[in-house]
């Protein structure tokens, strides 16, 4: 015979196991634009074109992708955010 406490456990995990579907589902494309933000940040960064990495970069271009990506690395080099002076050298 099945308990109600039994039938109660179920349906939490159940609902555990829903919401987080639901959360991996909408936080992919934000760590997939993360990704491909970082390599065309640190390409810019191989190609001379350094760009302080901080967690409100990594915010930025995860919310924004590629376009974000190229903002960032704009706006460093004209001097108004993101100062690549800050960069630590990769080698």
């Amino acid at each position: 015979m099945v308990t109600p406490i039994e039938i109660g456990l179920l349906v939490l995990v159940l609902a555990g196991l829903a919401g987080a579907y639901l959360l991996l589902k909408a936080i992919k494309p934000l760590i997939v634009n993360a990704v491909v933000g970082l390599v065309l940040l640190f390409l810019a960064s191989w190609l001379g074109y350094g760009v302080a990495i901080t967690p409100v970069v990594i915010l930025i271009v995860a919310f924004g992708g590629l376009p974000a990506a190229l903002l960032v690395v704009i706006l460093a080099q004209l001097g108004y955010i993101f100062d690549p002076a800050f960069l630590l050298p990769l080698f």
